[in-house]
């Protein structure tokens, strides 16, 4: 099952087509795609298995106007540092627990969008997004993967000049510009991953395409490489605060940053930037 948010409302995600889930259900659930994650396991009972492209009220969708599937989360909570080989590229330590910070909710926009650089040193990070279904405080690792609605696509987008302003960083502040949390294009259900995937192995990649269609890799990835596994990231960061339906958790982005790189490389006018994660589809940016 693949949840979106087509024009502010609750939809269904096929591959061509969607289906609006309050009118489907006749009223059962709500259209506000925020509010369907209070009541995440009794969608999936009614949704899982559904043909979407198939249903006779599905209708034809335009990607460019889907929102963020998850629009008015209650917190966003990013993990740094999550991937060894990243670590070593930013010249700093293994951290010894999750080092979390947050991007704000003005800085989320959907899977396909334009975005506006605020600088001359603005970096990509590819990263998988957990979405929280049933959340909590002090959950095991071992129910970490029952509390979790499901995953998405994000890019934890992050001027570097304002991240670290000053004497102390600026983490929140440098990676919560207009449009710097682009996600989507759908939240998958954790039964949907699981019967296709392995949802503790998933690629993470992105590449660029510049103005003359050249295309490069700039990170590609596994989630098999966390160094703290999702599981683990539910089970501190709930020991410390409590987790609501709808909540994000952004994983971490693997090596292949353009801060990490001699020389540096940043986004530019008139790139385009591809995310793909297994299982999940992919979101485009072009950047402004």
């Amino acid at each position: 099952m693949r949840v979106a948010n087509l024009n502010g409302r609750a939809v269904l995600l096929g591959d061509i087509r969607a289906l609006d889930i309050a009118t489907a259900s006749a009223g059962r659930f709500p259209a506000d795609p925020q509010s369907v994650y209070a009541s995440w396991g009794e969608l999936c009972e009614w949704g899982e298995g559904i043909d979407v492209d198939r249903h006779p009220r599905a209708t034809e969708i335009d990607r460019t106007t889907l929102g963020p599937p998850v629009p008015r989360p209650g917190q966003i909570l990013a993990v740094g540092l999550n991937y060894a080989e990243h670590a070593e590229e930013s010249g700093l330590a293994l951290p010894e627990h999750p080092l979390v910070f947050t991007k704000f909710a003005s800085s989320l926009t959907g899977p396909d969008a334009v975005v506006r650089l605020s600088g001359e040193r603005v970096d990509w990070e590819a990263e998988l997004v957990v979405v929280i279904g049933a959340g909590g405080r002090d959950i095991p690792a071992a129910e970490a993967w029952d509390r979790i609605a499901g995953l998405t696509i994000g890019q934890d987008i992050s001027d570097r000049d304002v991240q670290w302003w000053g004497a102390s960083a600026q983490f929140s502040l440098g990676k919560s510009f207009e449009g710097y949390a682009p996600m989507g294009p759908a939240v998958v259900s954790v039964a949907e991953i699981s019967a296709g995937h392995d949802r503790d192995d998933l690629r993470v990649s992105c590449r660029s395409i510049d103005a003359s269609g050249r295309e490069r890799v700039l990170q590609d990835g596994r989630t098999r490489d966390l160094i703290f596994t999702i599981p683990s990231i539910i089970e501190q960061l709930s020991a410390i605060v409590e987790l609501q339906p709808g909540d994000l958790i952004f994983t971490g982005t693997p090596a292949g940053v353009g801060q990490g790189r001699t020389p540096e490389e940043f986004l530019t006018p008139g790139l385009i930037l591809v995310t793909e994660i297994d299982g999940l589809g992919s979101i485009r940016q072009e950047f402004v």
